[in-house]
């Protein structure tokens, strides 16, 4: 087999996700070309990724591009979309039409025709975008603890697993590509199912995020903010359900009896998610796609969305962050 039909897995977003995925990739053997731009690209370029974990820091060497201009294209490839959902939009488009090379150099189409891609992000709304473009889309849930704070760097706490991700064909089923993708991540140190249902998988993370995330930002006692993430999660379930997205039985995800365990990682503060991590950057938020995502379904079928609405309305208009609190949260909608 040439190198041109040999999987190679192009890991488009080098934060948490795609640091991590590449993390245990790359050790694993697997062929692995990271999208990362700015410092955090031309540091992994010249110095390795460094990936902080509970027994110590690794460097992973890996190849490093900017973006799709730098990189050509083979039939194996499999696009692995790891940047925010806020961001997914344009690198979808930016990557789908790209020429596609066979072992001859010659392009056989776009890579939107030829390649699948597995999108990464939380909320409900990415696959949908790939699916515009991309005929074979893999939606991906991940469960993974890592910290994308410094240039250059991720923090991965978690060992055996690394990580725990579900993956299936969208809008449903599954396929031998998708078992093998899962195959490749299980002998990676990443625990992975091939699902059927992945609509249901996604919509089961979508609760735990918009819950949890939006909620570290605000100031308040604990009990106020398990209060606040009880009531969010309540109102998402209901709206959910008027507007048809499925669930998997119990609402939530089924890790099979595998123990996710976040340890201790020196110098590092942990329970920082992902929203939090982006408003420590000064980068944009996912907030529009999670709980904003509720209020979407809501409007959408004619229900109230109230908490859901408040919280993305204090986290995304700037004039509000000296009102980011949980009692400004509940109070505001009435609860």
């Amino acid at each position: 087999m040439s190198e041109f039909n040999t999987r190679r897995y192009v890991v488009i977003g080098a934060g948490a996700v795609g640091g991590a995925l590449a993390a245990q990739l790359v050790p694993a053997g697997h062929s692995v070309v990271l999208v990362a731009r700015g410092e955090h690209g031309d540091r992994i370029a010249t110095e390795g990724l460094t990936v902080r974990r509970p027994t110590g820091d690794e460097v992973v060497k890996v190849p490093v591009v900017s973006g799709p201009g730098e990189l050509s294209l083979h039939t194996g490839d499999v696009l692995l979309l790891a940047v925010k959902t806020q961001d997914a939009e344009a690198a979808i488009a930016d990557w789908a039409w790209r020429a596609v090379l066979d072992d001859t150099g010659t392009p056989r189409g776009p890579a939107a025709a030829l390649l699948p891609i597995v999108t990464f992000q939380n909320g409900i709304a990415t696959e949908d975008l790939a699916l515009r473009r991309f005929e074979r889309v893999y939606g991906a849930t991940i469960a993974v603890a890592a910290s994308y704070l410094s240039p250059g760097e991720i923090v991965s706490p978690s060992l055996d697993p690394a990580a725990v991700v579900w993956v299936g064909r969208y809008p449903g089923g599954s396929d031998p590509l998708q078992k093998e993708v899962v195959a490749d991540l299980n002998a990676s140190g990443i625990a992975a199912f091939s699902v059927d249902d992945i609509r249901a998988q996604k919509a089961a993370k979508l609760l735990g995020n918009l819950a949890a995330n939006g909620t570290g930002l605000l100031e308040g006692p604990d009990d106020l903010r398990e209060r606040a993430r009880a009531l969010l999660r309540d109102e998402a379930i209901e709206v959910l359900a008027a507007a048809g997205v499925p669930l998997p039985p119990g609402e939530k995800l089924d890790f099979h009896g595998i123990e996710f365990r976040v340890q201790q990682v020196e110098g590092h503060i942990g329970g920082r998610l992902s929203t939090w991590q982006s408003f420590a950057r000064g980068a944009s938020s996912e907030i529009d796609y999670l709980n904003g995502e509720i209020v979407l379904l809501a409007r959408r079928h004619g229900h109230a969305a109230p908490l859901n609405r408040r919280l993305q309305e204090l986290l995304g208009a700037a004039y509000l962050s000296d009102q980011r609190t949980l009692t400004a949260l509940l109070s505001a909608a009435g609860a």
